[in-house]
Formats: structure tokens, sequence, C-alpha cells
């Protein structure tokens, strides 16, 4: 038997659609320059192949569905200062803010390996 679908159901169809299309989901969250930013950077460490490409997409949706973008944009900043040079970035690497978000980032991209490659 073949069931008309009216425009009533299109929209909940389509949700369900996108959502099968991006299981992890969170990764919508991110924006766009995060994402191609980690993507770009993760290509660069495990080769300019499409194995590498779909690894390393995998991984940012992985890593997106644990960690909220502010958590992500938080680690990435500590992560970030901590390269300066000077005794005030020992405030970016020893702190327990610091500490804190570097441990969950690094969870969350652990995870994403076993997941992903």
């Amino acid at each position: 038997m073949i069931r008309y679908v009216g425009f009533s159901s299109l929209p909940l169809l389509l949700t369900s659609a996108l959502a099968f299309a991006n299981p992890a989901g969170a990764a919508s969250d991110y924006p766009t320059v995060t994402v191609v930013d980690y993507v770009l950077g993760c290509m660069q460490t495990n080769g300019q192949t499409r194995r590498a490409l779909e690894s390393c997409s995998c991984s940012i949706d992985v890593i997106a569905s644990i960690l909220p973008f502010e958590d992500y944009e938080r680690a990435e900043t500590f992560k970030s200062m901590s390269l300066t040079t000077g005794e005030r970035s020992g405030l970016f690497r020893e702190s327990a803010p610091a500490k804190a978000a570097s441990t969950g980032l690094k969870r969350a991209q652990a995870e994403a390996d076993v997941r992903c490659f």
C-alpha cells in the first residue's frame, strides 16, 4: 500500500533526513571557519588524501558532539596563548582553567581518534 505524505509531514521528513546525514549533529554549532581550519590542520598532519579528509571531518564532528563550541574555543585559546613567550604565558599553561580546558579537548580528541582513524 502506498501512503500519501502531505505537505504538513514534509518538514518532519526533511528534519529526519538531515539528522541521518549528520549523525553527530553538533558540528553545525561550530562556525564553518572553525571546522575548515580544524580539517585543514588535521590533513596537514595526516596527509592530503581523500581518506584523511574523511577521517578529519569525522574527527571534528566527534569533537563537536562531545564539546560545546565555547569549551572548544576556550581550549584552543589557552593552547594558542601557551605558545607565547615570557613569564606571563605560564598562566595559559599552568592555571586550573587552562588545564581543565586542555584536558577536555584532549579527551574529545582521543575519542575522535578512536572513532575516526
